[in-house]
C-alpha cells in the first residue's frame, strides 16, 4: 500500500509548495474571507491535509488535541457543500459521515460546525442551507422520521448507529452516495471490538459507494497500520492472487504532526525517600504540592488512574483547601451524563479552577482552555501519558505542560521512564484485535438484511477489511455453518438458524421475518455489564464488578467492607464466599480498575534496569549513578535521590533483575512460602504466565497455589513443598498458548467472556419481542450454552473466540510465548534467591497482595519493618 507520508520536517521549498495562498485557491471565497478573519494561518495538520483531502485521497492526520486536525478534516467537505449551495445543486442525501466513539464528542462537532456555517453565513448574508444531524441512541423516534424526510448533509454518528442506519430499510438509501467518512479518535476504536464492527460496516459501505475515509487521532504509533485499519484492501483474498501484480492496500496519505507542540513535562517526587517518610508526611506534601501547582495556573486538569481515586483526590483538596470548595469537580463514568456535561460546561466557561478525572476526559471532548495537566500516579504508558498531556495548551502553538507527581518508588521508575520516552517520542505499538469470529457473525448476519448474496463475494468483501484480512477459509465457514444452523443440537437450547446456506450454489441468504429486528434491536460489540452480588449461603455480603470477578479462581481471597472472604464459585450473578480469618487478600478489590502496564514501556525499564546494574557491578560511584539518572530522566532532586536509593538497596541486598535476568525470589512467611518472580513485562503477560504457572502446579501436584499479579513481577504462595522451578522449567518446553487454554478452560474470565462473545454472535438476545433479559439471565444462558458447544465441538467458533479474546486482548499471550523462548535459548538468564527478608524491589510485589487489607498508614508502617530488616541484614 503505497503509504505517502507527509511530515513537518519540511523543506523551505516544500514550504512554498504548500502556503496558505495555495491552500486558499482551493477553497471557496467564502471560507477564504471567513478563515483570515477568524485565524492567522493554517496550522501544520491543516496545511498539509487540507490539499490531500481536495484531492478526493484517504488520509490519516495524526496530531495533539487543539492542533486544528478536526477542522483539516471538514474544511475540504464544507467547501464543496458551500460550492454545491451556491449553484443550488444541494441533494437531499448525505454527503459526509462524520463517526465519533462517544454521544457527547459527536455533540461538540454539532456545535463546532454549526458555528462556523453560521459565521460564513453571517459574513456573506447567505443561507448555505447545509444541515448537520447528530444520529445515535439519544435521537428521539421524531427526529428520525424528520432526517429520513430531510436528510442531513453531515451525519454525525456513532459506530453502533452508523450500522443500524446502514441497516434501515428506508434511511439506508440516503448513504447509497455519501464521499467522505471521518473517523474521528480513530485509534481509540481500532484497539477495540467496536472498531472491528466498524471496519465490517465500511466494507458494506464500500459496496454502495466509493468514498474518501479520512482518520483522526492522537498521538499513536505504529500509523501506518492504523492507515491500513483506515483503508483496507482493494482486494480481498479471493481476488488477491489475481492481483499479485499491484498492492492489495487502499492507497493513504499520513499527516504525521505528532509531534509538533513543545513538551513541558517533569516527574515530581512529594519526598526524599518514600520508605522513611510517614503517610502523613508523604499525604501532606503530596496535596500541598497539587495545590502550588493549581494556583500557579488558571486552570489544572488532574488526571488519576480509578475513580475511587478521582472522588479522593476532590474530598481531599476540599477538605485540607476550604477554597476550592465551589471550583472543583470530579469528572468519571460513575457520573450521570448531566452531571459530566456540567462539570464540562463550567471549565470550559471559566468557573472551575480544578476538575479531577480518572480516564473519562482522555478523549477530544470540547472543554476549553487548560494550561497544565497533573497526572498523579503513572498512567502506564508513554501514548497515554501524551494523550492526557495534550489536553493542557488546547492552542495550536502553545506549549503541552505536565506534572507526574508520584506515590511510591515503583511510580517513580515508572513515571520517569516514561517521560523519557515521551521527549524520545518513543511510543507503543496498539493493538488491533484479528479475526473476531463473534463480530464477524454478527456482521454476516446484518449483511444479509437486504439482498442474498454468494460466500465467495461475501469472503472476498470480509477480507478487504484490515481485521479480517488474514482470515482464514475454514474459520469463515464455520461462521456461516453456526449461523445456518448446522448444530442443530443447539436448537433444544434456543439457538436457531439466522441464515440460509446453499452448499452447492454458494448462495447465503436472510432466514426468518424477524430478521431486521433482531439485528437492530442487538446490534454492537458492548457487552451488558452489572454487579455481582456476593452471598455467603443465602447472606448478602454486597456487590463487586463483573470486571474483578474475571479475576477469581476459586480460593482466591478479597476484601468486602472490610471482612476477608473466599471465594468458593460463581452461578450467573451471584458470587459465593466463605469467611475468611487467616489469609491476606491476594486480589485487591480495586484491581480491576487498574491500567495496565504498555509492554513497550516495561522493556524500556528493563533496559534502564540493565545499565544501573552494570554501573552497581562495576562499582561506579554515588556521584556518578546520580548523574547518570539526573541526566538520563526528567526528575526533581527529590526524586534522583529517591530512585538512587531504591537501585542501591536492591542491588546491595540482592541483585538487580533486568532485560536480561529474571530473579526468582523464595520467602518464608510463617508456614507460607512466597516465590517472587521479578517479571517487569507488565500485568496482561504475567497474567499469561502465572495463570499458565499455577495450572501446571495443580496438574503435577494436585494442588492449588496462591497467584498474586502485579505489573512488576508476579508471586506464588503455598504451605508445605511444591516444585516451583521443576514448574517452571516444564513451562519453558511447552507452548504457552497451549496451556493457557488448559488453565482457562474452568476459569470466571473465560465464562464471563464467553457470554460477551455469545451476545455479539447473537447466540443470546438481548433484546427479543420488546423484551430484555436480564445480565443475570444471560449469563445463566451462557454457562448452558458454553457446556453444550464445550461437549459438541471445541472449535466451536464462538467458543474459539473467547478464549482468543481472553488471551489475546485481556491477557498478552504473544509476549509472554516471547519472553519464554528467550528463557528458553539463553537471551533471559534465570537466577535463584533464597532470603529470609524479601529485596526492595520483592516488596512491593507482595506489598501489593497486602495492600487491600492494611490501611495507607499501616502500609507504610509495614514497608518500613521491612527496610528495617533488610538493611539490618546488609549491615550485618
Amino acid at each position: 500500500m503505497p503509504l505517502n507520508y507527509a511530515r513537518e520536517e519540511r523543506s523551505e521549498k516544500e514550504e512554498k509548495q504548500i502556503s496558505d495562498e495555495k491552500i486558499f485557491a482551493l477553497l471557496h471565497p467564502w471560507i477564504h474571507r471567513w478563515f483570515s478573519e477568524k485565524f492567522q494561518k493554517f496550522s501544520p495538520p491543516q496545511r498539509l491535509a487540507i490539499p490531500v483531502i481536495h484531492e478526493n485521497k484517504n488520509c490519516l492526520i495524526s496530531a495533539p488535541t487543539g492542533s486544528g486536525k478536526t477542522l483539516a478534516a471538514f474544511l475540504s467537505v464544507i467547501n464543496e457543500l458551500i460550492h454545491l449551495s451556491v449553484q443550488n445543486k444541494l441533494e437531499n442525501k448525505i454527503y459526509c459521515v462524520y463517526i465519533s466513539p462517544l454521544k457527547a464528542l459527536g455533540n461538540d462537532i454539532e456545535r463546532n460546525l454549526e458555528e462556523p456555517l453560521a459565521e460564513i453565513a453571517a459574513i456573506t448574508g447567505q443561507d448555505l442551507k447545509i444541515r448537520v444531524e447528530v444520529r445515535t441512541g439519544d435521537t428521539t423516534a421524531a427526529q428520525k422520521e424528520k432526517m429520513l424526510r430531510e436528510p442531513p448533509h453531515i451525519l454525525i454518528t456513532t459506530p453502533e448507529s452508523f450500522a443500524i442506519a446502514q441497516s434501515s430499510k428506508q434511511f439506508s438509501q440516503h448513504l447509497k452516495k455519501v464521499q467522505w467518512v471521518i473517523i474521528d479518535e480513530i485509534h481509540s476504536l481500532a484497539e477495540n471490538k467496536r472498531g472491528v464492527h466498524l471496519s465490517l460496516s465500511l466494507e458494506r459501505l464500500q459496496e454502495w459507494t466509493d468514498y474518501v475515509r479520512i482518520g483522526l487521532s492522537a498521538t499513536i504509533s505504529p500509523l501506518e497500520e492504523i492507515a491500513r485499519f483506515l483503508v483496507g484492501k482493494r482486494y480481498g483474498k479471493v481476488l488477491d492472487p489475481l492481483s499479485a501484480d499491484r498492492d492489495p492496500w487502499r492507497d493513504c496519505t499520513i499527516i504525521d504532526a505528532r509531534f509538533e507542540k513543545r513538551l513541558d513535562l517533569k516527574v515530581l517526587s512529594p519526598v526524599d525517600d518514600f520508605i522513611h517518610s510517614s503517610h502523613e508526611e508523604l499525604t501532606r506534601n503530596l496535596f500541598k504540592m497539587m495545590h502550588d501547582l493549581i494556583q500557579q495556573h488558571r486552570s489544572t486538569l488532574i488526571f488519576t488512574n480509578t475513580r475511587h481515586g478521582t472522588e479522593w483526590v476532590v474530598h481531599t483538596l476540599k477538605e485540607k483547601y476550604p477554597e476550592y470548595f465551589n471550583v472543583i469537580g470530579a469528572h468519571h463514568g460513575s457520573l450521570s451524563k448531566e452531571l459530566r456535561l456540567d462539570i464540562e460546561q463550567r471549565l470550559k466557561r471559566g468557573e472551575l479552577k480544578v476538575v479531577v478525572s480518572s480516564t473519562s476526559l482522555e478523549l477530544g471532548i470540547d472543554i476549553g482552555y487548560v494550561d497544565l495537566v497533573i497526572l498523579l500516579g503513572s498512567p502506564k504508558g508513554v501514548s497515554r501519558a501524551l494523550q492526557r498531556i495534550g489536553r493542557s495548551g488546547h492552542k495550536l502553538h502553545e506549549t503541552i505542560k505536565g506534572r507526574v507527581l508520584v506515590t511510591d518508588q515503583d511510580d517513580l521508575v515508572e513515571c520517569a521512564v516514561m517521560l523519557k520516552g515521551a521527549f524520545e517520542h518513543q511510543l507503543e505499538k496498539i493493538h488491533i484485535p484479528k479475526n473476531c469470529l463473534d463480530v464477524l457473525a454478527q456482521q454476516i448476519f446484518g449483511m444479509l438484511l437486504d439482498d442474498y448474496t454468494y460466500a465467495d463475494d461475501l469472503y472476498e468483501i470480509v477480507t478487504r477489511s484490515y481485521n479480517f484480512s488474514e482470515l482464514p477459509r475454514d474459520l469463515f465457514e464455520k461462521v456461516l455453518e453456526y449461523l445456518a444452523g448446522e448444530y442443530t443440537s443447539l436448537e433444544d437450547r434456543n439457538v436457531y438458524a439466522k441464515i440460509y446456506y446453499d452448499r452447492e450454489t454458494g448462495q447465503i441468504s436472510k432466514r426468518g421475518r424477524m430478521a431486521r429486528v433482531i439485528y437492530m434491536t442487538n446490534v454492537g460489540t458492548i457487552p451488558d455489564e452489572s454487579y455481582i452480588t456476593v452471598k455467603m449461603g443465602e447472606q448478602r455480603i454486597g456487590h463487586i464488578e463483573e470486571a474483578f470477578l474475571e479475576l477469581l479462581k476459586k480460593q482466591d481471597t478479597f476484601v468486602l467492607g472490610g471482612q476477608t472472604y473466599k471465594f468458593r464459585f460463581s452461578r450467573g450473578m451471584t458470587a459465593q464466599v466463605e469467611t475468611d480469618y487467616s489469609e491476606r487478600p491476594n486480589v485487591p478489590s480495586w484491581f480491576s480498575e487498574q491500567l495496565p502496564l504498555s509492554f513497550e514501556l516495561a522493556l524500556s525499564i528493563q533496559e534502564l534496569r540493565s545499565e544501573l546494574a552494570e554501573m552497581f557491578a562495576k562499582g561506579a560511584p554515588p556521584g556518578e549513578i546520580r548523574g547518570f539518572i539526573r541526566s538520563q530522566l526528567a526528575l526533581d532532586a527529590r526524586g534522583v535521590e529517591s530512585f538512587y536509593r531504591y537501585f542501591y538497596e536492591q542491588d546491595h541486598y540482592a541483585k538487580i533483575p533486568h532485560r536480561q535476568k529474571i530473579l526468582i525470589e523464595f520467602y518464608q512467611d510463617g508456614p507460607k512460602t512466597w516465590v517472587i518472580f521479578h517479571a517487569l513485562w507488565g500485568r496482561r503477560v504475567n497474567d499469561a504466565l502465572s495463570r499458565a504457572m499455577a495450572w501446571i502446579i495443580a496438574r503435577r501436584e494436585d494442588r492449588d497455589v496462591e497467584v498474586c499479579i502485579t505489573d512488576h513481577g508476579f508471586a506464588l504462595a503455598y504451605e508445605g513443598k511444591v516444585k516451583v522451578i521443576e514448574a517452571f522449567d516444564l513451562l519453558k518446553e511447552r507452548d504457552v498458548r497451549e496451556v493457557l487454554e488448559d488453565a482457562l478452560r474452568e476459569s470466571e474470565i473465560l465464562r464471563r467472556r464467553f457470554r460477551h462473545c455469545a451476545s455479539r454472535a447473537l447466540m443470546i438476545l438481548r433484546n427479543y419481542k420488546g423484551r430484555r433479559a436480564s445480565v443475570g439471565r444471560q449469563q445463566m444462558k451462557a454457562h448452558i450454552l458454553q457446556h453444550a458447544v464445550e461437549r459438541m465441538d471445541e472449535y466451536f467458533p464462538i467458543l474459539k473466540e473467547a478464549y482468543r479474546e481472553v488471551m489475546e486482548d485481556a491477557m498478552d499471550v504473544e509476549s509472554a510465548q516471547k519472553i519464554v523462548e528467550e528463557i528458553r535459548s539463553g537471551k533471559i538468564e534465570i537466577e535463584g534467591l533464597t532470603s529470609a527478608t524479601p529485596s526492595p524491589f520483592a516488596v512491593h510485589i507482595l506489598m501489593h497482595g497486602h495492600g487491600d487489607i492494611i490501611k495507607a498508614e499501616d502500609r507504610q508502617r509495614f514497608l518500613q519493618r521491612m527496610y528495617e530488616r533488610i538493611t539490618s541484614k546488609t549491615a550485618s
